[in-house]
């Protein structure tokens, strides 16, 4: 179906229809090959509260967005490559139903749809466009995924220290590692993480540990790595990219054992 629309009238109207309702805030959607294959609302798990947001599966990307006036204007749109998404199907909350995460290594969220039926038919029209690509392009399934952000509602206390108690006052803060809901004293550190952002992004004490260590033993390993050459060539240094020749320049309240977005993960473990 999707070499036979891909150079179509009826996909280049469609697709000029999206690019319209997003309009100049929006980035370019037609490139040769693409095929606009369906749209829907389904409900984002957002920080604050559940959002309705419009989706446009293409066979390459998802692209998403808010809705200013539906079928007319939308807005704050985002565009995936489909080669970097997992989903995983999720259970139902008594906020939510018939719930999945789209997965990404650069931003995870879970959504809803309005019935089991639609679910079952975004999943299975997802995972299909998603097999499809990949086998196109011969990549294999990504296997990092950043974690999604725990909404502000699920707790009133910061999920590591279990102490401190939010308020007006105390506002809480999301570690870019884990996705936890914690206190300021709690996320004081940065860490650069090259995968989400250019910049040093705010993590929990406990992630601040952990990609410490792992920062060390990736250190460790290319030391391990390079002492051999040392003891082969007597004097040698790394280089350190400098090809100079000058030898002197060197220099709502959700139930306590609610289970979020993973089962290994429960209320007991957040302060662990």
């Amino acid at each position: 179906m999707v070499d036979h629309l891909a150079n179509t009238e009826i996909n280049s109207q469609r697709i000029a229809a999206v690019e319209n309702c997003f309009g100049a805030s929006g980035q370019p959607l037609a490139v040769p090959g693409r095929v606009l294959l369906g749209e829907g609302i389904l409900t984002k798990e957002c920080r604050k509260k559940p959002k309705p947001r419009i989706f446009f599966l293409f066979n390459d990307i998802l692209v998403y967005g808010s809705i200013v006036i539906n079928k007319r204007k939308y807005n704050s749109q985002h565009i995936i490559p489909l080669e970097d998404v997992t989903l995983e199907t999720l259970p139902d909350t008594l906020q939510m139903k018939n719930r999945w995460m789209i997965k990404t290594s650069k931003k995870s969220f879970v959504v809803s749809a309005a019935s089991l039926t639609e679910r079952k038919e975004w999943i299975s029209h997802l995972e299909e466009c998603i097999r499809h690509l990949l086998m196109k392009t011969g990549r294999q399934p990504s296997t990092e995924h950043a974690a999604p952000w725990i909404p502000d509602k699920a707790t009133d206390i910061c999920m590591r220290c279990t102490q401190t108690k939010f308020s007006t006052l105390t506002r809480r803060h999301h570690c870019r590692k884990c996705g936890f809901v914690v206190c300021a004293d709690c996320s004081r550190q940065r860490f650069l993480m090259p995968r989400l952002s250019p910049k040093p992004l705010r993590v929990c004490n406990l992630c601040y540990r952990q990609l410490l260590a792992e920062k060390k033993k990736e250190a460790e390993a290319d030391r391990r790595q390079t002492e051999p050459i040392r003891s082969v060539i007597p004097g040698y240094e790394p280089s350190s990219g400098d090809d100079s020749d000058n030898d002197d320049d060197k220099a709502d309240q959700w139930p306590a054992d609610t289970e979020f977005y993973t089962s290994e993960v429960s209320w007991s473990s957040f302060h662990s």
